[in-house]
């Protein structure tokens, strides 16, 4: 025990001396990349209550399920994050999920991620943004349930206006991309 004490110490008086020993352009960096910026600011101006049309292609050429939620998004950690909060049902069974949803400032890039209580695993996607639509576009990986395997996902975020938005999510099975879900979002007045 006594050996943890003094290592974890070490570790941490090495940690400050690094800190203090950082040049003027690490410092500018650092600051650079930890303050929210006008991306922040525009993903803040949508936090509220919404509410969410969902409609779910189980398969291509499939008809659409379609369920409603609410949503709650905030931004969290000092204006650095937006957090999404959804409640409803989906295929007759209770939904919840959770997503976040950011701007790096260092890749200049979006990032968001997502869980719910119809998996385990957890959703992560960036992207850029596109100003001409006023959308995000972002790509990453899920699981898919059926095989264990990483498949891609594509996600489009567009921004209506103050009081609409639409989230359509694209996902790639043997080798042709279909849309699997589509949000409407209005905000609750």
């Amino acid at each position: 025990m006594k050996r943890i004490i003094i290592v974890t110490c070490c570790f941490l008086a090495g940690f400050s001396l690094k800190g203090i020993a950082q040049s003027e352009a690490e410092m500018k960096a650092w600051m650079s990349y930890m303050t929210p910026g006008e991306v922040h600011k525009m993903l803040a101006r949508y936090d509220g209550e919404w509410n969410e049309e969902v409609s779910m292609w189980m398969a291509p050429g499939a008809p659409p399920t379609m369920s409603k939620a609410v949503a709650k998004n905030e931004m969290i950690m000092g204006g650095r994050y937006q957090l999404s909060r959804a409640k409803g049902e989906m295929m007759g069974m209770p939904f919840e999920g959770m997503s976040t949803l950011g701007f790096d400032n260092a890749k200049k890039l979006f990032t968001s991620t997502w869980i719910d209580n119809f998996g385990t695993g957890t959703m992560a996607l960036t992207g850029t943004w596109e100003a001409a639509t006023k959308t995000i576009n972002l790509s990453g990986k899920m699981v898919d349930p059926m095989t264990g395997n990483d498949q891609t996902v594509r996600q489009t975020f567009r921004f209506i206006d103050l009081n609409n938005q639409v989230i359509e999510m694209f996902v790639v099975v043997n080798g042709a991309e279909f849309k699997t879900m589509s949000i409407k979002l209005t905000r609750k007045v």
